[in-house]
């Protein structure tokens, strides 16, 4: 399968191991990667090649790339795609560069994937692993919107997120309780205000056999109450059950076994590099300016 590399590729980069001497990849321009064997560029042209062959699988996306390539309209031909390609067709929409269709926004364009294993290897990378923490679905579209674009995607995306398995076990009804208005004080640098509060009598884990976590929180005003603390413990709490849903171990996809002390780093880049519904922004990219490379960008340079 094509796709074979690219999980390699994935693999080496992001699953998380327990001090095994072979998990860094450190790689330079130029110079071969370790793991695989082959050069970075190496490995991005053979995906770009893969993606282009499942383009001849789809008729109505070879009529469509013929299009593009004479550039001109042609009623006959574009009779014969149906919606949505031809609807995009018609406002532009697409771009052909290099053998490869590109679908354009107003101020983006991501490449268009068509097979269904590239599509699903996109979805669980942006919402299925550690580092991406099964976010919820505006979250995790966030992530999508910026790797790739295939037709009725958001539609596919709300059903992948509706039949996970981990998320429709460990979801909670949330219900509204609204305390006394306060006077809100606003702080006037970061971190001067702060919701500090424990995680305890947790299942045993680490080396240490830990059984408490320590959740520190920077806030916009001063509460009378620890709510936003709160909050991000029941976020951490359901990210960790979501990986840990048959017990507080999770295994990761080349078998290593990791408990809750080991995932809470990867849940704290999850929570950090998310999409927040009221900023609109990532905790990461408000506070630094951007947010750290993530495995998932090196989908993003793939594709």
């Amino acid at each position: 399968m094509e796709i074979a590399r690219w999980k390699n590729f994935r693999f080496s980069e992001w699953a998380p191991r327990t001090g095994t001497p072979d998990s860094r990849n450190t790689e330079s321009e130029g110079t071969e990667t370790p793991i695989l064997g082959i050069s970075s560029s190496e490995l991005h042209n053979e995906s770009f090649r893969a993606v282009m062959k499942t383009y001849s699988k789809h008729k109505k996306c070879v009529i469509l790339l013929e299009l593009l390539q004479q550039n001109y309209r042609s009623t006959e031909l574009e009779s014969q795609i149906e919606e949505p390609l031809l609807r995009y067709h018609k406002n532009n929409k697409f771009l052909l560069i290099d053998g490869l269709l590109y679908h354009r926004e107003k101020h983006t364009s991501e490449l268009t994937v068509l097979d269904r294993d590239h599509i699903s290897l996109i979805l669980q990378e942006c919402h299925d692993c550690p580092y991406m923490g099964h976010m919820s679905k505006d979250r995790t579209k966030e992530r999508v919107a910026s790797t790739a674009w295939w037709p009725k995607w958001e539609q596919k995306l709300s059903e992948y997120i509706k039949t996970c398995e981990k998320c429709q076990k460990e979801n909670r009804k949330h219900g509204k309780k609204y305390g006394l208005l306060q006077h809100i004080e606003e702080p006037k640098h970061p971190w001067e205000t702060t919701n500090v509060d424990w995680v305890t009598r947790l299942v045993p884990g680490g080396k240490e056999s830990l059984n408490s976590c320590l959740i520190i929180v920077d806030r916009d005003y001063d509460p009378q109450t620890d709510g936003l603390a709160e909050r991000m413990i029941q976020t951490m709490e359901d990210i960790i059950r979501r990986f840990c849903a048959y017990g507080m171990a999770y295994k990761d996809h080349e078998g290593y076994t990791h408990d809750w002390v080991t995932l809470l780093p990867a849940v704290h880049l999850a929570y950090n590099t998310s999409q927040h519904s009221t900023t609109g922004k990532s905790p990461s990219l408000v506070e630094n300016g951007l947010n750290p490379l993530l495995p998932v960008d090196n989908l993003k340079k793939i594709f």
